[in-house]
């Protein structure tokens, strides 16, 4: 039997206190916490060394993606920090997701594992009339164009991709058991979507194959937090 994904709590806070603040709650809870663009900005790499000391694995999810050899070096760098996961735009192409890999093993340290890398497929915020190149295009059009890029993505030997729900079942047919996929835009069934186009519970996102669950605001905005998370960790296997 398949284990049950893991749950990443995203600290999308504007302000180091308050994430930290949470994550202090989170500890023993929850295994992940992820840091995005906001707190990142707002805390720098001395974030990544105090969630680590309180024994949470890191998602760094900075979504690079520029010409080949700034990415090399962004992620020698995000790997220097101790980031246990890393995200580029699988839209950036094969020489820069492969730089990528070549900057995250300059910089490890020899016993040390690796950070996951994945690659972002669409952002669950889009539609299927969201891409600028497409913009008629159909719910059948987006799920088939991000498929494509997840087995793009395996072929560059990135270790998964982030996808929304809908796209979880085909990915995990077409790229195996081992290509790691990480499911945003994750809801119980009763919660509003926010400001995500292509959302799914935790149990249907568990049952078609997804390695990592990303909940944010429905968990940190909640009036007991910590009760909220354990409601996710439940509604996996519900």
């Amino acid at each position: 039997m398949k284990n049950l994904p893991d749950l990443v709590v995203a600290l999308d806070f504007p302000d180091v206190q308050p994430a930290l603040d949470l994550a202090r709650r989170l500890q023993g809870v929850v295994p992940w916490v992820k840091v995005g663009l906001e707190l990142y900005l707002a805390a720098g790499k001395d974030m990544i060394a105090r969630l680590k000391d309180m024994d949470f694995r890191v998602f760094l999810d900075l979504k690079f993606m520029d010409i080949p050899n700034t990415v090399d070096a962004a992620v020698f760098q995000a790997t220097c920090m101790g980031a246990d996961m890393l995200t580029v735009h699988a839209l950036g192409g094969e020489a820069m997701c492969r730089a990528a890999q070549t900057g995250r093993d300059r910089a490890l340290l020899p016993g040390r594992m690796p950070p996951v890398l994945l690659a972002v497929t669409v952002l669950t915020s889009m539609g299927p009339g969201s891409l600028p190149w497409n913009p008629g295009g159909t719910a059948e059009e987006l799920h088939d164009f991000t498929v494509r890029l997840a087995g793009l993505a395996q072929n560059w030997n990135l270790d998964g991709v982030v996808c929304s729900g809908r796209e979880v079942r085909a990915i995990r047919a077409s790229c195996g058991d081992g290509f790691r996929l990480l499911t945003p835009g994750i809801r119980l069934p009763d919660a509003g979507a926010g400001d995500q186009s292509r959302v799914c519970t935790p149990c249907q996102a568990a049952r078609d194959g997804s390695d990592f669950l990303v909940v944010g605001r429905p968990i940190t905005q909640a009036a007991d937090p910590v009760a909220a998370a354990r409601t996710y960790l439940e509604k996996r296997e519900a």
